[in-house]
């Protein structure tokens, strides 16, 4: 009996240690990553690691991370959306322009239908016209940027309004107010994937397109939303943004695309699977700004940092690649 309980025990450890590996491989590169630059500046600049300082990254790490989370959406439904730093410049330009005379909550409330429309003229082509995702995204990006940058030889950004400053640098109780909106944002959408048709639909739908299509399952409908939703979050990313900068620009937040595919994949969610869920990306996203602040505080001048980010974001997504094989 001796001999059977030890061998049973030796099972249930081996089961045991199978089980944390297995988990361990599917755990996210982003989540890894945080965890090694936060031991490096542990460290080497213990000042980053300061509540203050945290909170401030944190912040900073808010429209690539809304922006992300959006991404996310649609590359869990094998799609993929570029126009979300022209809708970003656009939400800018209607906030700061001047163009509409109306309160801080009516120019939010035109920025929110902006996306929507280019949302959902992005899900119209793609979805039920079957058009590639990466150009009709690049395309409609690049329109808007384009027409916004002519409109600004007429009417200049000029300064972000009070309740956009508010939103971008404000505090409730030494919390962030932009970091609320994010926390905001996360929440709703966590529970909309997990809990509600659309969230079951949307992973069938990744996971394998044909069968869901022979399924019955609304795919063009799928990928609509996902693009709409996408568009809203850029909209969100903006109004933080330009709330932080405080000023209206034309050339804002043109690195977002790009550093927010490299957050979604970082974040565990790549195209047709969303393994990361919604905190994979949020964590990429955080991942991304602290590895900037970490260098900046290095002193590593602009080309620099972005040799390193880029090695690093290719080391991490090679080694999530590696996992999912």
């Amino acid at each position: 009996m001796t001999e059977l309980s030890t061998a049973s025990g030796g099972l249930r450890r081996q089961a045991l240690v199978k089980e944390w590996f297995v988990r361990l491989k599917a755990t996210p590169s982003a989540f890894a990553g945080s965890v090694f630059l936060l031991t490096i500046a542990l460290f080497l600049q213990p000042a980053l690691l300061s509540s203050a300082l945290l909170l401030a990254i944190a912040r900073q790490a808010v429209p690539l991370g809304l922006i992300a989370l959006g991404q996310s959406i649609v590359m869990r439904c094998r799609s993929i959306d570029l126009s979300a730093g022209g809708v970003v410049v656009a939400t800018s330009y209607i906030l700061t322009s001047g163009y509409l005379p109306v309160s801080d909550t009516a120019l939010i409330g035109v920025c929110l239908v902006f996306g929507v429309a280019v949302g959902a003229v992005n899900g119209l082509l793609v979805a039920r016209l079957g058009a590639s995702a990466v150009i009709v995204t690049l395309a409609i990006g690049g329109l808007t940027t384009g027409a916004l940058i002519a409109a600004s030889q007429y009417r200049a950004p000029g300064e972000a309004p009070e309740l956009i400053r508010y939103l971008g640098i404000g505090r409730i109780d030494g919390m962030p107010v932009a970091i609320l909106v994010w926390i905001g944002a996360l929440l709703p959408c966590a529970a909309f994937l997990r809990f509600t048709v659309f969230g079951i639909n949307l992973d069938s739908i990744g996971s394998n397109p044909t069968a869901a299509t022979i399924s019955g399952l609304p795919l063009r409908r799928v990928v609509f939303l996902a693009h709409i939703i996408s568009a809203v979050m850029a909209v969100l990313a903006g109004i933080v943004l330009v709330g932080f900068v405080g000023v209206g620009s034309t050339n804002i937040g043109g690195e977002l695309v790009l550093n927010s595919l490299a957050a979604v994949i970082l974040g565990g969610v790549n195209f047709g699977s969303g393994g990361g869920k919604v905190l994979g990306p949020a964590v990429g996203a955080f991942m991304l700004t602290f590895l900037s602040n970490i260098l900046t505080s290095f002193g590593f001048d602009v080309p620099a940092k972005l040799i390193i980010q880029g090695a690093v974001v290719a080391i991490a997504v090679l080694m999530h690649s590696t996992k999912t094989r």
